[in-house]
């Protein structure tokens, strides 16, 4: 198992760090997400965590239970549908899976942007019948954050957790999730992550053996400065710039190659084209966070 937190020892091989598990495949966040992400021999498998309303550590992305659930029939009439005004007993209630399986059933250019790409190769090669009939059963659940590290404990992968930001209990976020991963013995196996940087520096306080990462869309002046700073073990950049106009994307490249003279992991996100992967790769990245850990699979097997 690779340690983010001892420095200097990078592996030679780039880490395939499958994005919200590998939802190009599978319903994102979900455990059968993750399952598919160890099936493409990710090293790691990335997602989100953010909080209920009864304070239970839940494994989701958006702020809104829409795009991904069925809560509008479930709770019809609710006045918000925001992950922390339900309660955990009221999220197992929900479908996390036929969205996927309705997404799929849309002509490319009319699904979410990140399935827009998915050719129908490779949807036939890994989406099965058998995965088809589950996704769309009802029975796929938003998981919690325990049951999703004993998932990857038992599996032997790493995981990413993002902690997502959420108004009022940034600090106790953080500090309920180092409070998990200790009490399960999982320090070395985790990299916690997130956009809101003071929340990584409550992550610091609390602990010395968990790995820490920035993720940013920014450019941050004195970078390794700024790195050392926060004891920060890696740095999680955005794969692509601001578009200048609709419709282009530039790839960020933007110091990869002085963190990673420092001996600090450079994991770039969201990076699902084989061109840009090798581009990155060539600059010095040490991971990348993809929807599709199949083409990055593909592009590391020519080196």
């Amino acid at each position: 198992m690779i340690s983010l937190r001892t420095p200097g020892k990078i592996t030679a091989d780039i880490l395939n760090i499958a994005h919200r598990g590998a939802r190009a495949f599978a319903p994102e966040n979900t455990l059968v997400a993750f399952q598919k992400a160890k099936l493409f021999a990710c090293q790691m498998f990335e997602m989100d965590v953010r909080f209920s309303k009864d304070r239970e550590l839940i494994v989701y992305h958006d702020e809104q239970l829409t795009r991904c659930t069925d809560v509008k029939l479930k709770f019809p009439g609710r006045k918000t549908y925001t992950v922390e005004d339900f309660t955990y007993d009221e999220l197992i209630t929900l479908d996390a899976g036929s969205w996927y399986i309705e997404q799929l059933s849309l002509p490319a250019f009319n699904r979410q942007e990140f399935l827009q790409s998915l050719t129908d190769e490779e949807s036939t090669r890994f989406v099965t019948p058998q995965d088809i009939q589950l996704y769309a059963s009802g029975n796929i659940k938003i998981p919690t954050l325990k049951q999703t590290l004993e998932f990857a404990r038992h599996a032997d992968i790493m995981v990413n957790i993002e902690l997502k930001t959420q108004p009022n209990v940034a600090t106790e976020l953080a500090e309920g999730v180092v409070k998990l991963v200790e009490l399960m013995k999982m320090d070395n196996q985790v990299v916690i992550s997130s956009f809101a940087h003071d929340q990584l520096k409550t992550v610091r306080q609390l602990t010395k053996t968990i790995a820490i990462a920035i993720l940013t869309s920014d450019k941050i002046e004195n970078l390794n400065d700024y790195l050392r700073l926060l004891d920060a073990d890696a740095y999680h950049p955005n794969c692509y710039n601001e578009p200048d106009s609709p419709g282009s994307r530039k790839l960020n490249q933007y110091g990869i190659t002085e963190v990673r003279s420092t001996g600090r992991y450079v994991n770039g996100w969201t990076c699902n084209n084989k061109d840009d992967m090798r581009q990155l790769i060539t600059t010095g990245v040490t991971g990348l966070i993809s929807d599709f850990p199949n083409r990055v699979q593909d592009v590391l097997l020519e080196y």
